[in-house]
């Protein structure tokens, strides 16, 4: 009997990938991972800073032991939380503070779900390792999961192909409504549980004063950038989003805003008023960190550029120092530091991290 060792998260998705591999015979033992220190903050300067009333990491663990107790599953636990803080949450940070907008659960999936579990799943004897992410492997291949709304293969962009020679992915064939009515079929206490949102393995919080435990504050001008001048000021650059409407908090101007860009030298966030989005459109980006998951190199394909993004019609050009340029319409609020992932239908082939953004060969400056 072959042994199966499932990421177990305390999630309907898990339980029911770790049921349905054990109602098909594999030898299912269940692994929890606990990431983050949830009682324990560190500030800017090092020092621990409790917070209260967070607690649903171990809410979670708690939630698992009894799914996989009533399915008759082992449930291990390991800590990876000093592997999360150097490869992912630093990581994190460090994008944040050049000005950027990074995707830590796709960095997650690359060093810890798919390289740190692997691993400790070894020690465990796994001949597989399974999770509950919506995606499917089909001859060695990565393909979207066939639910449109909660397909996950973009997440997955930055793990080698070869990570995934004994990986199962028993939801990916599944709709979301359908997990969630076995788990109500087997009276699971989990069938109707939220799902996850937030950082990766931290959580729901308020985004900013969390973010002030590690990095500080820098107040600066909100500069329009249509007339050069001064209409606010903002909190943080780290705090704002291209295409941001909401939260700019500007005081006294009833006109539509949104983010444009950033200027991390002068400290200077860039708004534009009214609904005209001129700013937030590009028609290519640079993207670097290429991770290549199929032998495919097309020249016409489609992008994905952020999760749940319909797939745009793109053209590729791959560039001798590695990287890659994709070519697309009138795209909006392509920005730094988030993914591009291209596919071939539902194949997931290539990932990468946005380098910059351009519009008709130029570079979109204010963008970083």
């Amino acid at each position: 009997m072959k042994k199966v060792i499932v990421g177990i998260s305390g999630g309907v998705d898990s339980i029911v990938a770790a049921y349905l591999l054990q109602k098909e015979g594999y030898d299912v033992e269940g692994l929890f991972m606990r990431n983050w220190d949830s009682s324990i903050n560190n500030d800017i300067k090092g020092n621990p800073t409790l917070n209260e009333n967070i607690c649903t990491q171990e809410q979670d663990y708690n939630d698992a032991l009894d799914v996989c107790n009533k399915l008759g599953i082992t449930l291990h636990r390991i800590d990876f939380v000093k592997e999360y803080w150097d490869y992912v949450f630093t990581y994190f940070l460090d994008e944040l503070k050049k000005g950027r907008t990074p995707n830590p659960d796709i960095m997650c999936n690359k060093y810890i779900k798919f390289d740190m579990f692997k691993k400790e799943a070894d020690k465990l004897g796994a001949d597989y390792i399974a999770t509950g992410h919506y995606a499917r492997m089909i001859d060695g291949h990565l393909y979207k999961g066939i639910d449109d709304n909660k397909d996950q293969s973009y997440f997955l962009s930055q793990v080698s192909i070869d990570k995934f020679s004994n990986v199962l992915f028993p939801v990916g064939d599944l709709k979301k409504e359908e997990v969630r009515k076995i788990a109500e079929e087997l009276n699971l206490s989990v069938a109707d549980k939220k799902d996850s949102t937030g950082i990766c393995f931290i959580g729901e919080r308020n985004f900013k004063e969390f973010l002030t435990n590690y990095l500080p504050n820098t107040p600066g001008d909100i500069i329009d950038i249509d007339t050069n001048k001064k209409v606010g000021e903002h909190i943080g650059l780290m705090y704002y989003t291209i295409g941001q409407r909401r939260g700019l908090d500007i005081g006294g101007n009833d006109k539509r805003l949104y983010v444009v860009g950033k200027n991390l030298d002068k400290n200077v966030l860039y708004v534009s008023l009214g609904d005209d989005t001129k700013y937030l459109q590009s028609t290519s980006c640079i993207v670097e960190d290429i991770n290549y998951l199929s032998d495919k190199r097309p020249t016409s394909a489609s992008a994905k550029f952020r999760y749940r993004q319909k797939d745009i019609p793109v053209t590729i050009e791959y560039l001798e120092d590695g990287n890659i340029e994709v070519f697309y319409d009138n795209v909006k609020s392509v920005t730094p530091g988030q993914a591009c992932v291209i596919y071939d239908g539902d194949e997931c082939i290539i990932g990468g991290i946005i380098k910059e953004v351009r519009k008709d060969g130029k570079k979109l400056e204010y963008l970083l």
